[in-house]
């Protein structure tokens, strides 16, 4: 897997064995990506169960100021750590503008006093997705309040319909049974 655009264009991102990640296919983030592109330029994000961090090291090689990746696991983790070093040192940038957070996504908060993303990449794990999004947006109103446009770009099963309250879903790409999807909600 690659960064597939921006100064670090093909640049290696590392996955940790096993089924602790399920990363995004090359294809889903340049669609992604090619409809972000006006969003990126100077925008901060939070890339929630971030797993290789293949969403938020994309958007920082395109241009985005920097962000926070939140992952439970350890391993994948310890690989996103990996990816940031090798993606910074491709981009010439310095990794200081990115933190990263090993733990719950759904708890996660922006520091007291610090501004909260305009932009936040959400890839859970399928099976969880229906119990948590309820919640998750909850947060995400919250973490997104002093944010004149946040956008959520929200990964899952092309059979899940979701409809969160206080967001409307702006834009979906793919939409088969058993595919990946990916909807960008905006607060309604």
């Amino acid at each position: 897997m690659r960064i597939s655009g921006g100064v670090a264009r093909g640049a290696v991102l590392t996955v940790p064995k096993g089924d602790a990640v399920r990363p995004a296919t090359d294809g889903m983030r340049q669609a992604v990506f090619s409809a972000l592109a006006a969003w990126l330029a100077g925008a901060k994000f939070a890339d929630l169960f971030a797993g290789s961090g293949a969403y938020g090291l994309e958007a920082w090689s395109r241009g985005a100021e920097g962000g926070t990746f939140v992952e439970q696991n350890v391993k994948a983790a310890a690989c996103l750590r990996q990816n940031i070093a090798v993606v910074a040192k491709s981009a010439r940038r310095d990794p200081g503008e990115l933190e990263l957070v090993n733990g719950d996504a759904l708890n996660w908060r922006p520091a007291t006093g610090e501004r909260g993303p305009d932009l936040v990449f959400v890839d859970p794990p399928y099976p969880i997705i229906t119990d948590i999004a309820p919640r998750l947006f909850e947060g995400l109103t919250e973490v997104t309040s002093g944010v004149a446009d946040p956008l959520v770009v929200f990964e899952y099963p092309g059979e899940i319909e979701l409809a969160p309250v206080g967001w409307v879903l702006a834009k979906r790409i793919g939409r088969g049974a058993r595919q990946p999807t990916v909807g960008f909600f905006r607060r309604g």
